[in-house]
């Protein structure tokens, strides 16, 4: 349950500049928008019962607490995903565009990215964020792993090579991607098996997250045809009355299906070489519920 707080006068301008940021480090390493914001408002809480005088950087000592809070977060949730119905997806989320120097900020929201995450382990998650993502230092990572900076450097090494391995292509979101992913969403829509397949690449997969009580694919599914009769098909089992809308998810183009104002379907996009090659399909409402909370930095 998530208690609202007040942000007060008690030199909390440091608190309130961080959170976007902490935030973001939260969601990347839960994978629940949910649980991001419990997490930061914890260390909201923790901030207020703080030495102010003895922190002497509060942004480092907010990105500590709140990987370490996200740590705990992270290593409570693994029982209940290793028990989920069917492939499990992170949380959608709607994010904030950010510096164009920073790539790997908008990479590492993306839906296909945070899916690789999950297989690492915690320690490695949350090393391999922090180290390669938010850039900070080892000695400071020690301290929320209870490693030595030495160790930590070999868990982001290891983990790396894993991520490295196994990371979906990425292409930015541009206009290319956007008229593919629209193109492919229309003729979906319309029936058209041929006109789907033809915009998707020879080696597409789609993934559906459904959980344990709504309608979805229980594995992955492999080839342009076999992807393309069941993109169809979902779009047929659409309600006449619902509102399908155009829309960025995780930073890549895609879809939200709208009942009354209840996103009851998200459908997410990866466009490379002007084919989709990836497709991410949050059926679980649970998945879709914070969509319309602020943006994702």
């Amino acid at each position: 349950m998530t208690v609202a707080v007040t942000i007060g006068d008690r030199g909390d301008d440091d608190f309130v500049a961080e959170r976007p940021r902490l935030l973001g480090l939260a969601y990347r390493i839960t994978g629940s928008r949910a649980e991001a914001d419990d997490v930061v408002q914890d260390a909201w809480l923790r901030w207020q019962g703080s030495d102010r005088d003895a922190i002497v950087s509060p942004p480092a000592w907010l990105t500590t607490v709140t990987s370490r809070i996200a740590l705990d977060h992270l290593r409570r949730a693994q029982r209940s995903r290793e028990a989920y119905v069917g492939p499990w997806l992170p949380e959608a989320a709607s994010p904030e565009p950010g510096p164009d120097d920073r790539a790997e900020l908008a990479e590492s929201v993306t839906i296909g990215f945070l899916a690789v995450l999950e297989r690492l382990g915690p320690v490695e998650r949350v090393v391999f964020l922090l180290a390669d993502i938010f850039a900070v230092p080892f000695d400071e990572i020690a301290v929320v792993v209870d490693k030595t900076p030495e160790a930590c450097r070999q868990v982001a090494s290891r983990a790396r090579r894993r991520v490295r391995e196994e990371r979906p292509r990425f292409t930015p979101t541009d206009d290319e991607a956007w008229r593919v992913a629209v193109a492919f969403l229309t003729a979906a829509a319309e029936g058209d098996i041929e006109a789907v397949t033809a915009l998707l690449a020879p080696d597409v997969v789609e993934v559906s997250d459904g959980g344990a009580h709504h309608y979805a694919g229980r594995r992955p599914v492999v080839g342009p045809h076999r992807v393309a009769r069941l993109m169809v098909n979902l779009s047929a089992r659409v309600p006449p009355a619902a509102t399908v809308i155009p829309r960025l998810v995780n930073g890549q183009p895609g879809a939200v299906v709208l009942d009354g104002d209840r996103v009851v379907l998200a459908v997410v996009c990866s466009v490379a070489d002007g084919r989709v090659d990836r497709i991410w399909s949050l059926v679980n409402p649970d998945k879709t519920a914070t969509l319309d909370s602020s943006p994702i930095v």
